[in-house]
């Protein structure tokens, strides 16, 4: 696989087998190169200020307009439909996601889409979805793009090989991707698969401010990978399945060939992946937490100043060495909603039944925050330099938005953790009203 180093670039890539394939000086000439027919694809309003305007043009040997009409399809568990159960504020954790066995049943990409969460509207481009993905099968002559909007990718089990317009990626578990609106791919796999998704509606993810941290840190841009132009000129009379999820539901058209047929591209708008290993932490060396937000690879902003409509959080391994503090995360209420999944290893505040595959939510304002033994271990530990979340990735979906939780989600995945409430049960009183001074090591 090679790639294209950089977030937000303007790049250009042309498959080596027809050099010469992108258009000198212009972008739709009268016949292009190789007789190629020209394509835009637009992520943004044509009149966003420069540094927001986002676009590609493509040269491919058919248009993607190409196809029979779309007809509606099973919608299988993807929903936008945020009223079909009650609401509930409870903290709510989900067991491991059950894989299907290839033996008993081929599921695809897209056909094991499942809608968690989510909220907000897909026709007036604003809100979000949190789907989980349990696949066992590639999608061989099937594609599928997203008319509502960005798909941040993050696998948990398996390696995903994902065909795009603008070329091939490999996404292994502990590496994101993300496809943005518009973009027709399609995911072979190699084993049975589950990961996450966060879909955002009507923006797009950027890079977070630094603000106070300066020029360097975080996600570098450096590190984001665009993948380079690769085609195939592909015949599949009549048996080429387009899926398109539009306003919320999904649309199937067939075509006679591959859409994987660009040739070259050039522009800013393109699918990215990146490796979450690359991630420059920064911590507290002194005393107290800072927020969670210093842990943020990708934002999506929404109109108000330092409000996300979503953002992307990792917890990474890192060092450990604030004095005279509670180190593992404190008790919290958030206006926020905070979604949490694992990639691998355990979550430092809670290391029993959070597992890898799982997740958690916490809700606009409901209380949270570490299990009673991770309290009393943390509260007497000697308070040396140590290794924190080594072996382990935990991430958040976070959102200024109130999410609602699907049929599925609460019922039907059969994966919700009834007993959820009880670790922190235990937690009892340690109140010393004769004596100010705490117990303790410290």
């Amino acid at each position: 696989m090679q790639y294209i180093p950089g977030f937000g670039n303007e790049c250009a890539s042309e498959d080596p087998r027809c050099p010469g394939a992108l258009p000198e000086g212009q972008n739709n000439p009268q016949v292009c190169p190789y007789n190629l027919y020209a394509e835009q694809l637009s992520g943004s309003a044509f009149t966003c200020p420069r540094s927001t305007n986002k676009r590609s043009w493509l040269y491919r040997i058919l248009p993607s307009v190409c196809h029979k009409p779309f007809e509606s399809i099973d919608q299988g568990h993807v929903t936008h439909n945020w009223d079909e159960v009650d609401p509930d504020p409870n903290q709510l954790r989900w067991k491991p996601f059950e894989i299907p066995k290839a033996s008993q049943k081929k599921v695809d990409f897209v056909s094991g889409l499942h809608t968690l969460c989510g909220a907000g509207d897909i026709r007036s481009n604003n809100g979000l979805a949190i789907h989980i993905f349990l696949c066992n099968t590639s999608m061989g002559n099937r594609c599928f793009y997203n008319s509502d909007g960005d798909f941040l990718i993050v696998p948990q089990k398996g390696k995903l090989l994902i065909y795009t317009e603008f070329g091939k990626m490999l996404v292994q578990p502990n590496e994101i991707c993300v496809i943005q609106r518009g973009m027709r791919f399609s995911i072979d796999v190699f084993e049975e698969n589950r990961g996450y998704i966060l879909e955002v509606y009507g923006v797009h993810f950027e890079l977070p401010d630094l603000g106070p941290i300066g020029a360097n840190g975080l996600a570098n841009p450096r590190d984001f990978l665009i993948p380079v132009a690769w085609y195939e000129d592909r015949q599949v009379p009549g048996g080429y399945t387009v899926i398109n999820k539009y306003q919320g539901k999904l649309f199937a058209a067939k075509q006679n060939v591959s859409p994987f047929n660009v040739v070259a591209w050039h522009g800013n708008y393109t699918p990215y992946k990146y490796n979450l290993e690359n991630f420059m932490v920064i911590n507290s060396v002194a005393f107290d937490h800072a927020d969670p937000s210093i842990f943020t690879v990708l934002t999506a902003k929404s109109v108000r100043p330092g409000v996300a409509v979503a953002d992307f959080v990792i917890f990474p391994p890192r060092w450990g060495v604030a004095d005279k503090t509670f180190r593992p995360p404190y008790y919290h209420r958030n206006c926020m909603s905070e979604f949490m999944g694992l990639i691998k290893g355990h979550y430092e505040a809670k290391q029993g039944e959070f597992l890898p595959g799982g997740g958690s939510l916490h809700s606009s304002m409901t209380p949270h925050g570490p299990d009673a033994d991770c309290f009393e271990k943390a509260s007497k530990a000697k308070l040396a330099p140590e290794r924190i979340a080594d072996g382990t990735m935990a991430f958040m979906f976070e959102s200024s938005l109130s999410m609602a939780v699907t049929k599925w989600g609460l019922k039907s995945s059969s994966c919700l953790d009834e007993n959820y409430y009880k670790c922190w049960e235990p937690l009892k009183s340690h109140f010393t009203p004769e004596s100010r001074k705490p117990a303790g090591p410290n």
